[in-house]
């Protein structure tokens, strides 16, 4: 059993070494692209035998998604200390959505990875659910997720949630075209713009 499924009940060495191991990853991504990540180099850099490697992340999919979603905290603080400051829901979604793509397009091979990852359902990932909670917080100006009446802190059942999801999905498509070649960030920032505002109206 993979311990990267389950870093919650982690020990505090578990968590240092599994740290160590994505930031080591990262590092030789930056350098040689996804290429170079791979696992026995990773596990040499890091330390750790490589069989440990593979306990923690079963595959290197596994481990470029741990890089990406290293990413995704980031993004997440940066929001909370630095909130959108549009004046409508549509407005901050966009916010939200642009730094994720310029997140993620500072390593262009890593989120090339990721949305393969989403497209072919080649590992368990929930970035896109992540996204579209984080941009539903925004939207709705709930940005700390107080829990509701249920307990959660998003009701994804609820219009709105699925509505914010359709925007995640257009996002997600608008990576592929940067990716491509066949869009760049100002021409995504404009589609997001005319997108949210139609699905997000109504917020």
């Amino acid at each position: 059993m993979a311990v990267q499924a389950s870093s919650g009940t982690m020990s505090r060495s578990q968590t240092q070494r599994r740290k160590r191991i994505v930031q080591t990853a990262a590092a030789l991504a930056v350098r040689g692209g996804v290429e170079a990540m791979q696992m026995r180099s990773v596990a040499e850099r890091a330390g750790v035998a490589l069989g440990t490697l593979y306990r923690y992340f079963p595959s290197k999919m596994d481990l470029v998604v741990a890089v990406v979603t290293e990413e995704m905290d980031l993004l997440e603080s940066g929001i909370v200390r630095r909130p959108p400051t549009a004046d409508t829901a549509a407005g901050r979604a966009v916010d939200v959505l642009l730094r994720a793509t310029r997140g993620l397009m500072r390593e262009p091979e890593l989120a090339d990875a990721l949305v393969r990852s989403l497209i072919m359902a080649e590992v368990k990932i929930e970035l896109d659910v992540r996204i579209s909670d984080l941009v539903w917080r925004v939207a709705t100006g709930n940005l700390e997720g107080a829990a509701g009446e249920d307990g959660t802190a998003v009701d994804r059942d609820s219009t709105d949630y699925v509505l914010v999801g359709s925007l995640t999905s257009v996002w997600i498509f608008e990576l592929v075209e940067i990716l491509k070649g066949r869009r760049d960030v100002d021409e995504v920032e404009h589609r997001l713009h005319t997108a949210a505002e139609r699905l997000l109206a109504s917020f």
